[in-house]
């Protein structure tokens, strides 16, 4: 017996760290504790154990935006703690799950590609009702629209995380 939600967290950190090709069942074993029969039994096997993991970190993260975005304070306060929690996660090299899933499977994989997209689809959507607010408030211009600056956002974080992925140094990436 052990716990499936636990697995699954420790199973997504492996990932994060190794990458989904690099990472082996014994490398799973190892983390969780878990024989790989047992493994196999609650996930089927490592893709689908990746894809659950996927999912999980983007449950998390957008819980993390919402919880932001959810803030008693202005809008750019709420936009300035998501880049503080950006540079924070990111200087440590690990990079964002769902960034490095993309750079090692481009297109290849249509599941994979799907939680990528939902992932950027929800952060977007956080985004945008942080900065309609933002214009709603004159704190923000409207000289382009929410969903234009949002979109815009959206790609420097992901441009953010590639950079802490890659070593970038604290100071260049903030």
């Amino acid at each position: 017996e052990f716990d499936a939600d636990v697995v699954l967290q420790q199973s997504m950190e492996v990932f994060w760290r190794q990458g989904y090709r690099a990472t082996s069942y014994e490398d799973l074993t190892r983390t969780t504790g878990v024989k790989k029969q047992s493994l196999y039994c609650v996930f089927s096997d490592k893709r689908s154990l990746f894809l659950k993991a996927l999912a999980l970190y983007r449950e998390q993260a957008i819980a993390k935006l919402k919880e932001i975005e959810s803030m008693h304070s202005s809008p750019l306060d709420q936009l300035d703690a998501i880049r503080h929690s950006l540079v924070e996660r990111e200087a440590s090299c690990q990079g964002c799950l769902m960034m490095n899933a993309s750079l090692e499977f481009g297109v290849e994989d249509e599941q994979v590609a799907q939680q990528i997209e939902l992932m950027f689809e929800e952060s977007r959507m956080v985004l945008e009702k942080i900065i309609l607010k933002g214009q709603e408030q004159h704190l923000i211009s409207s000289r382009f629209t929410s969903s234009e600056i949002a979109a815009y956002l959206n790609n420097t974080i992901a441009g953010v995380r590639v950079m802490g992925k890659s070593g970038s140094s604290r100071e260049e990436i903030e």
